[in-house]
């Protein structure tokens, strides 16, 4: 069997607030989407700039930091790996994604104009999500340690 190397390191913007659930088993996810910008010259000589939009997943107590640190337009650095989901949709359709999950997400900045709640507020410089975690978004019971988090049902997508 080949080797393989499964690493996704992000910077860019959140285009939305970040999204906070729990699972049943009290286990919490975050989801946001990073775009990333691209500029490059084309054949023409003409400057172009491609955006590339990225949903970034994030578990535990490093999901419940984003969710409360992150806003639409904060800067994120992101470290982590690609997963792939398929799920059948309500009108029967297969339906698929691919998405990172995050092993750090750091803090890079806040979006222009917003302000702290408080003076001494800290932000925290990185959310770590090296832990075993239990996924059972969709009713499945599947334990997954930090090497494979991608134990989903099929019967319908986590968020």
């Amino acid at each position: 069997m080949a080797a393989g190397f499964n690493k996704v390191l992000i910077l860019g913007n959140l285009t939305r607030d970040p999204e906070l659930r729990y699972i049943p088993s009290g286990q919490a996810v975050t989801t946001f989407t990073v775009a990333v910008n691209r500029t490059y010259v084309a054949q023409s000589g003409e400057k172009k700039e491609e955006v590339s939009f990225v949903r970034v997943v994030v578990w535990g107590r490093s999901a419940e930091n984003c969710n409360e640190y992150l806003k639409k337009g904060s800067s994120v650095f992101v470290e982590g790996r690609l997963q792939s989901r398929s799920w059948d949709a309500p009108d029967g359709t297969k339906r698929s994604t691919i998405e990172v999950v995050a092993q750090t997400v750091q803090f890079l900045g806040r979006p222009s104009g917003s302000r702290s709640s408080g003076a001494d507020e800290e932000k925290p410089a990185a959310a770590n999500v090296d832990e075993a975690i239990i996924d059972d978004s969709l009713g499945a019971s599947a334990v997954a340690d930090k090497g494979d988090q991608s134990k989903l049902s099929e019967e319908a997508p986590p968020f």
